[in-house]
């Protein structure tokens, strides 16, 4: 299947996996959550992200943290969601919003579990996601879709995607 573009509708059949940050101790985690993401986000302006991993030196260290810092922004641009996925398991993404500072549903951290979604609807590198960003807009279209083109991280960057609100 290709990845999404700009202009395509986002599709009706995305569910993730999750646990939702309901305390600040990594250690401590509740059940996973099924996390329909077609229905949640319906109407909604979206920004979603994808890492290769959590808690991985590049994800860790430039990609997350920009997104974390310009909240407020997304915010007042119009985002009412703004979500990260990696393949990682639900317990590993909610650790990892706790290490970062993340409360509540300030940002999701939704797990892609074997890479689904990344490898039907967006980019994957191998087994695991790749380092892309796309935005959903309330009629459930594609805004805007950038998958990175090497190791780095720009136009998945929370910069890049700010500047395309």
């Amino acid at each position: 299947m290709a990845p999404l573009k700009v202009g395509d509708k986002f599709p009706e059949d995305v569910a993730f996996t999750w646990v939702p940050v309901t305390d600040n101790d990594p250690t401590v985690c509740g059940m996973p959550q099924d996390y329909d993401a077609s229905k949640e986000w319906a109407g909604k302006k979206v920004v979603l992200f994808s890492v290769p991993g959590a808690f991985t030196p590049g994800c860790q260290a430039n990609h997350l943290p920009p997104y974390i810092k310009k909240l407020s922004e997304f915010k007042s641009k119009g985002v009412d969601i703004v979500a990260v996925i990696a393949f990682n398991d639900a317990w590993v993404m909610n650790a990892w919003a706790k290490v970062n500072g993340v409360q509540g549903d300030d940002i999701l951290f939704l797990s892609d579990t074997k890479s689904f979604f990344a490898k039907n609807h967006a980019w994957s590198m191998g087994e695991r996601n790749g380092r892309w960003a796309i935005v959903i807009d309330k009629d459930g279209t594609i805004q805007y879709a950038e998958n990175e083109p090497g190791r780095g991280v720009t136009v998945s960057g929370a910069e890049a995607v700010l500047s395309k609100l």
